[in-house]
């Protein structure tokens, strides 16, 4: 089914259908065309980890708009605000979508304190050590950025106070999003070849790459062979386990090694799991790069992901220049959100 709505700005072609909204002035509204009421399904997820109040308000979009949203920013003493394919927009006191931030609802402290203890099961010992790193995971994969005032000793982040800032990136299952890149990391035997996926914060590598651990997984007729395949989810991201059990679709062939830093991880597959394919994302530092030099000396295909816009800004940080040296990567897959997060730069051949 098409669906047409009119926007003020050039509307875009997005995966099968045309998404836009009815803007009017001054503010920036939408209406319910029918297919309200629902709440879409990522969205729906993360709505149960907010304050009642904001659960109302956000709960009355509509739900075409539900499916654009890709962050929910909740900020103390700021107007309640989404972040969508199409820009910044804000929810109004009545639930409404609009584009002055004078009009968005001002999130009181009340509602900030109870959104945390959601988020929390009311237990902020129990993720302390996530919390210092700036972030936790709520089920379905959705990663929450937090944050608030560090108490610091000997130069490290101990413990964060007054968290009052909550980002909440919408975590999707894409199926099929990888086929645009899968022939050109493939080699003539319809085998992965070690590929680094390049790209800002929020330009879906971690949809990337959950997409190609699941085609690889199940080893589609014609496009690639069955692997097996190893994901080391040190945030939850990318299969999204939830007591064990994957919930997102990373395919029959996947083991996941939840919650382990990337550096013991890849060497718990090394040596038990057998992997032809290990598949991490964010690689960070020169233990995390060295790690994968050791699993790329094992005869292991990896896959992972880094934040930069080009190979050149990448190798301008420390691992990436491990990386360079140590050409282990033999493609190179830049990501933008040029044409929306997703946008496939360019493949590049390393080595």
């Amino acid at each position: 089914m098409w669906i047409l709505v009119w926007r003020t700005r050039p509307y875009k072609w997005t995966r099968g259908c045309f998404v836009t909204y009815q803007v009017a002035s001054p503010g920036y509204s939408t209406r319910n065309s029918g297919l309200g009421g629902a709440l879409h399904e990522g969205y729906g997820q993360v709505l149960g980890y907010v304050a009642s109040s904001l659960r109302v308000l956000l709960g009355k979009l509509p739900r075409q708009v539900q499916a654009d949203v890709l962050e929910v920013r909740i900020r103390q003493a700021r107007p309640l605000a989404l972040v969508t394919r199409s820009g910044i927009v804000f929810v109004s006191k009545s639930g409404q979508l609009v584009v002055d931030p004078t009009e968005g609802h001002r999130v009181t402290g009340e509602e900030c304190r109870l959104t945390l203890q959601l988020m929390t099961r009311s237990s902020i010992y129990m993720v302390q050590d996530q919390l210092v790193q700036g972030f936790i995971t709520l089920p379905g994969g959705h990663r929450v950025g937090i944050s608030g005032t560090a108490y610091v000793e000997q130069g490290n982040a101990m413990t964060i106070r007054n968290m009052g800032q909550f980002n909440i990136r919408i975590a999707r299952e894409l199926p099929g999003v990888a086929n645009a890149i899968l022939p050109a990391i493939m080699d003539s035997r319809g085998r992965v070849v070690s590929t680094l996926i390049v790209s800002p914060p929020g330009c879906g590598k971690t949809t990337l790459i959950r997409d190609v651990a699941r085609q690889l997984s199940w080893g589609h007729s014609g496009s690639c062979s069955r692997h097996n395949v190893v994901v080391i989810d040190e945030r939850s991201e990318i299969a999204a386990s939830w007591q064990g059990e994957p919930q997102m679709d990373i395919g029959p062939c996947t083991d996941v090694l939840n919650g382990y830093p990337k550096t013991s991880g890849i060497m718990v597959a090394v040596r038990a799991l057998a992997p032809d394919v290990v598949l991490t994302d964010e690689l960070g530092t020169a233990e995390d790069v060295r790690a994968v030099i050791e699993a790329s000396g094992a005869g292991i295909v990896v896959l992972a992901s880094m934040h930069g816009d080009s190979w050149e800004n990448v190798q301008m940080r420390p691992g990436g220049r491990l990386l360079a040296e140590s050409r282990v990567f033999r493609r190179l897959v830049i990501l933008s959100r040029r044409r929306g997060p997703g946008t496939v730069e360019k493949v590049e051949t390393l080595c």
